[in-house]
């Protein structure tokens, strides 16, 4: 069976981080509170796409999606005739968010859901209580009506740009995603079914990501390697493609005169591999 992080690759979020296990902590917490999951990290929409490759690789029948800073309310799937109250007078309508909720609710009674809130920072922060008592009651309410969550199915995803008020970060279960892919161990030859002759260019690369900070993923070290292969010839051809391959890393840091030279020492070992002879060529 194949790793949530595989799953999730498939769904457009790739990491060298598996999270199975805080999905596996997340999940097996006894008790009836609504399960909720605290994505934290540095800023930036990286977090978002963690939370719906996460619904996808799940394989949730259901996912609703909520974004607090979104202007307009998106339009309803249905447009349901206008509503009115014991005394004929229209109500009005029903706010995106509220409706995220209820519907969440809804499906939750018969299937996996899960709810995601993303940049909740821009909240009211009397939604932040709302959303406290929700996820310990399992009921949110709304005008006059209680709607009612089954928390065997139902997951809450809370993203936001600022910390959570305490006892709403306190319910869920938290975790980092970063802007970067970070991983500690190097690549090997055999990892991308390359012979040994690898070895001494991929350990070079290996301390070339250690000194910018990242580690490419393995979709993103393979493309690197067949630029390598097909296209990379000189100092700067490396450094294009180490940035145009690898989510965040720090162009300033990449083009300094430290990592510049890092790359130029490396380029013997790289033009060795791929059998081209290097030709230094001076001015007269």
């Amino acid at each position: 069976m194949t790793s949530l992080r595989d799953r999730m690759a498939e769904h457009g979020f790739e990491s060298n981080i598996d999270y199975g296990y805080h999905v596996r902590c997340l999940l097996s917490q006894p008790g009836g509170a609504v399960p909720a999951l605290n994505v934290e990290g540095d800023s930036g929409r990286r977090k978002t796409a963690f939370a719906n490759a996460l619904a996808a690789a799940l394989e949730y029948p259901q996912s609703i999606y909520h974004d607090f800073t979104q202007v307009n309310d998106p339009p309803p799937k249905v447009i349901p005739p206008p509503s009115r109250d014991e005394e004929g007078r229209q109500e009005p309508p029903i706010p995106a968010f509220e409706r995220a909720i209820s519907d969440a609710c809804a499906h939750s009674e018969g299937e996996k859901t899960m709810l995601i809130l993303d940049q909740l920072q821009a909240a009211d922060f009397r939604e932040h209580l709302r959303l406290y008592r929700f996820l310990v009651d399992a009921e949110w309410h709304f005008r006059d009506a209680v709607f009612a969550a089954n928390p065997n199915n139902l997951v809450v995803v809370l993203i936001a740009e600022e910390p959570l008020y305490h006892s709403l970060q306190k319910v869920g279960f938290s975790i980092w995603v970063p802007r970067a892919s970070v991983g500690e161990a190097d690549y090997a030859p055999e990892d991308f079914d390359l012979g040994p002759e690898a070895a001494p260019m991929m350990a070079r690369l290996g301390d070339l990501f250690r000194a910018l900070g990242v580690q490419p993923t393995p979709t993103e070290f393979r493309r690197i390697l067949f630029d390598i292969e097909h296209n990379v010839r000189t100092r700067e051809d490396l450094t294009h493609s180490l940035y145009g391959w690898t989510e965040g890393i720090d162009y300033r840091q990449l083009t300094s005169a430290p990592v510049q030279q890092q790359i130029e020492d490396l380029m013997p070992d790289l033009l060795a591999y791929v059998g081209v002879e290097h030709v230094e060529i001076r001015s007269a």
